[in-house]
């Protein structure tokens, strides 16, 4: 039976999830810290009777609700804040300066918590479900750890399904497509080693700063004169530091940056080029060269079939015409494209809101999670995972 966000089953449990995701924006963990976050969610499950395993990937929690044969199904939500000052002016606002939860993994949390609730009254379905609360989504890919320490062999999964709140589109409306949703993420840093001199005689020295600029300049072609013009790709140099003293040529320049692209043989290529012409400024300027490159999320993936489950059930949920299947994919990134590598599965979208704080952009210090978006999430991770284990 489908749910409704307004349903009288769901109505008494939301003043309890809401005021559970205020709990937590609260008092922020960043990557790997979740401890006090990890410690609520496990309490929360064991007393609703779920099955309740700790510890893969350091802080993630995974609770399971088993009920005779069927399809075995995954939802994910993710545990950690943002190492970032907030600004906003609420009672909830967080006691750890330094810290906030500024991409709504509060919200994601109590949304998932709300359905493993849900689902454990409710005597319809049959199978297995596993409710996955990842660790470290933020920069340092937990997904991936997850997956390496064994998430799939422990807990096998037929499909598993990812959802993220989205500031700008409209509280009750969602999106999900199929293929590449969210980019890859690399990240590269380089030292260009020169020799210092006296800022007035540059020609006894060989100045790495000249160089640094000559590369920031030459790896912007990399996207515009080698990427195809439909293949969508970002190189951004976000860090360039050199020298201490006005009258001193540096003997070292430093920059860094991230490349993203939707295609990983885009992603390749660019990766490749990015050491070329690297390698290319440093020797046409006399420089030696430190590189480091390191693919960190690869590209999030939906598989067809998993995509078009998951958008029926946001139809269901919201209503017609409230579900799209052509929202645009983004070059942000999100780790849960490592467990759609290792399994088929979606990631889809859910409006936060368009107006105030509820339209802030994600990692914005005035983003707040919307909490009348909790009664949508709930009921749509309940009507997915009936949906996914019907299915078949």
């Amino acid at each position: 039976m489908i749910l409704s966000p307004h349903a009288p089953e769901l109505a008494p449990l939301i003043p309890e999830l809401e005021a559970f995701r205020r709990d937590l924006h609260a008092h922020p963990e960043t990557a790997y810290q979740e401890q006090r976050t990890a410690g609520r969610v496990a309490e929360r499950l064991a007393a609703w009777g779920l099955e309740v395993h700790r510890g893969l990937a350091g802080t993630g929690v995974v609770g399971v609700l088993r009920r005779g044969a069927g399809r075995r199904i995954g939802l994910r939500a993710d545990l950690d804040a943002l190492a970032m000052a907030e600004a906003n002016d609420l009672p909830h606002r967080s006691r750890h300066p330094g810290r906030m939860h500024a991409c709504g993994h509060d919200g994601h949390t109590a949304m998932l918590l709300g359905a493993a609730r849900l689902l454990a009254a409710r005597p319809e379905w049959r199978g297995t479900l596993y409710f996955v609360f990842q660790p470290a989504e933020e920069n340092e890919a937990g997904g991936r750890r997850m997956v390496e320490e064994g998430l799939f062999d422990r807990f096998p999964m037929d499909a598993i399904f990812g959802l993220h709140n989205w500031p700008g589109l409209p509280l009750g409306e969602g999106g999900v497509r199929s293929g590449a949703v969210m980019a890859s993420a690399d990240f590269f840093h380089v030292e260009l080693v020169g020799r210092g001199a006296h800022a007035a005689y540059p020609h006894r020295g060989r100045d790495p700063i000249v160089a640094a600029a000559a590369l920031v300049q030459a790896l912007q072609g990399l996207v515009s004169r080698e990427t195809g013009p439909l293949d969508a790709a970002v190189v951004s140099v976000t860090r360039l530091d050199a020298g201490d003293s006005l009258n001193v040529i540096p003997e070292r320049a430093r920059l860094a940056g991230t490349v993203r692209a939707l295609d990983e043989g885009v992603r390749t290529a660019l990766e490749v080029g990015v050491r070329r012409v690297a390698e290319g400024i440093a020797a046409g300027h006399r420089m030696g060269l430190e590189f480091a490159y390191e693919r960190r999320y690869r590209t999030t993936v939906n598989d067809p079939h998993q995509a078009a489950l998951m958008l029926a059930a946001m139809a269901a949920t919201l209503g017609a015409g409230k579900a799209h299947d052509d929202l645009p994919p983004t070059l942000g990134a999100e780790d849960f494209g490592w467990m759609l590598a290792a399994c088929p599965g979606a990631y889809g979208v859910l409006g936060n809101g368009t107006e105030g704080r509820f339209a802030a952009g994600l990692h914005n210090p005035r983003y707040e999670f919307n909490d009348a978006l909790i009664p949508y999430g709930v009921a749509f991770w309940v009507n997915l995972a009936e949906g996914a284990l019907g299915e078949g």
